[in-house]
């Protein structure tokens, strides 16, 4: 995939992940992407474990583990900072 394709992938499933989470209003665009890249890569490493595939393009299934890899990486993250 090419960056622009990462960046709106990141994009898109950080913002989703941010909304299941509750952060939404605490997060910006640029975090949005961070969240949903990390998540990709989060959500493609657990993918390879469970021997399924990870990020495969852009398309729905790599949305979807990157979606899930982010909402781990936002929930370890409250988990981390604590209510606020």
């Amino acid at each position: 995939m090419g960056i622009i394709a990462w960046l709106v992938l990141g994009a898109l499933a950080g913002w989703l992940a941010s909304i299941v989470t509750g952060r939404n209003d605490q997060m910006g665009c640029v975090t949005n992407i961070i969240a949903g890249i990390v998540g990709a890569l989060v959500g493609g490493f657990l993918m390879s474990l469970l021997g399924g595939e990870g990020v495969t393009g852009f398309n729905l299934y790599s949305i979807a583990v990157a979606f899930v890899g982010a909402v781990i990486v936002l929930f370890v993250l409250n988990l981390v900072q604590g209510e606020r």
